[in-house]
């Protein structure tokens, strides 16, 4: 079940830089698409994309995750690597602070890092619960979260 991370955890961006989850989220919250490091997970990559396409502009990071290295987050993300900020996770630190157990995940985090919602695995009307959350927190509109040629509803990968 998913909780509050520790708001000291170190997390590296794919670029190379890092900072803690607490810095990360100093300006604004986070709204955080975490994907398996999987071939497969890059089925996720158009329902992410509708998601920050949306919220781009509000006054959240949207940004990607993957528990892996940097090689295994550029494969499974391939040009969405530069449409948002990635994170990797190959130690699997924020995975196991968030208390995720189903891969992939819909997070949203508040300034402070106190989790808002999360949804794991795919599960459409759980990831659009998410999404509301965030319109909901940011005064914004709210994205439709499924889409034509989406994957069908599934557990997902263990975490």
């Amino acid at each position: 079940m998913a909780k509050n991370p520790d708001p000291s955890l170190k997390l590296t961006s794919l670029k190379g830089v890092t900072r803690t989850l607490d810095d990360w989220s100093t300006m604004f919250h986070l709204t955080l698409v975490i994907l398996p490091a999987r071939p497969e997970a890059s089925a996720w990559l158009p329902v992410a994309r509708r998601i920050f396409r949306t919220f781009r502009d509000a006054d959240c990071r949207t940004a990607y995750c993957v528990p892996g290295p940097p090689e295994v987050a550029r494969r499974v993300l391939a040009d969405a690597a530069d449409e948002a900020l990635v994170f990797v996770d190959p130690d699997r630190t924020l995975i196991e602070s968030l208390g995720l157990e189903r891969l992939p995940a819909f997070v949203h985090l508040r300034q402070d890092t106190t989790l808002v919602a999360a949804a794991e695995g795919w599960d459409p009307r759980e990831w659009q619960r998410v999404a509301r959350e965030v319109g909901k927190a940011m005064a914004w509109t709210v994205p439709e979260v499924t889409g034509a040629g989406d994957p069908p509803a599934a557990p997902g990968w263990p975490a």
